[in-house]
């Protein structure tokens, strides 16, 4: 319940401490922090042209220290507030188009630019709002939009989006690295043809607890495991019914999974 104020969401991340899940969506405030039981909490970021405000969010994650970090692309930016919604920091420079991001335990910041092909690592003291380090640590991706970062391994996961000739005939492919960034094991729309016969177009990504990958399928309306990078990838559908159109995917810190519906604006848990 208390979903139903989201309107075309196309982020979620968990706060691992408090339970809390934030969204970000295209309302007028771009993001709505919600309780464990689904009360929202908190509703900030203005849509609008301010230095904080949210032009156009892609994605959103939540720092152990605390920060929902958000990336926008309206302004090419990734900005970072408190959980009362004060900015505390936005980052300008080097960006072609942020879109994907996920926190790692120490709480640096993955993220994807789509348009540059790469996977920067932000390393920031946010509470003081002051920008360390941003690092390109992979580039020559085609397309990177979702990521995921495992908190056990340091393993990172992540959605590239393949154009192709014609209609209809966009693909993903997914890429594991190590925590080295060794290009560890990957799978593209066609890669389950021999366990799974029909295509796979995967929007989002996740880690569970024991580091398998999860991830969704927008043409099965599906979740899905892919297994620990090491036997992936595997098929195992988690859910396999009940959702319209899912496009975020994240774990409590009860293992609970939480799903983004964008087909119907809502979140949805399923216990594990």
């Amino acid at each position: 319940g208390g979903w139903g104020s989201l309107v075309n969401p196309t982020g979620v991340a968990a706060c691992r401490r408090s339970g809390r899940l934030a969204v970000v969506h295209d309302g007028k405030k771009r993001i709505h922090v919600f309780g464990p039981s689904g009360s929202c909490l908190q509703r900030f970021g203005e849509r609008g042209d301010a230095g904080n405000d949210i032009k156009y969010p892609l994605d959103v994650t939540v720092t152990s220290d605390g920060h929902v970090v958000v990336t926008d692309g309206g302004d090419r930016s990734v900005k970072a507030f408190d959980f009362e919604g004060r900015g505390v920091l936005a980052v300008r420079e080097g960006f072609c188009l942020p879109w994907g991001l996920d926190a790692t335990p120490e709480s640096e910041v993955i993220l994807t630019d789509s348009e540059a092909g790469a996977l920067y690592r932000l390393t920031a003291d946010f509470k003081k709002g002051k920008l360390k380090k941003c690092q390109m640590i992979r580039s020559q991706l085609i397309s990177p939009r979702g990521v995921a970062v495992s908190q056990t391994s340091g393993a990172v996961v992540v959605i590239e989006h393949l154009k192709a000739q014609g209609q209809n005939n966009d693909s993903t492919r997914v890429k594991i690295f190590s925590a080295e960034m060794d290009l560890i094991g990957q799978m593209d729309s066609f890669g389950l043809n021999l366990v799974f016969p029909s295509k796979i177009y995967t929007t989002a990504v996740a880690f569970d607890k024991e580091g398998r990958v999860i991830v969704t399928d927008i043409c099965s309306q599906a979740v899905i495991c892919l297994g620990k990078p090491e036997e992936f990838p595997i098929f195992n559908p988690l859910i396999s019914h009940g959702l319209s159109y899912p496009v975020g995917l994240t774990y409590m810190a009860n293992n609970s999974l939480v799903v983004l519906d964008s087909g119907d604006h809502s979140i949805k848990i399923y216990s594990s």
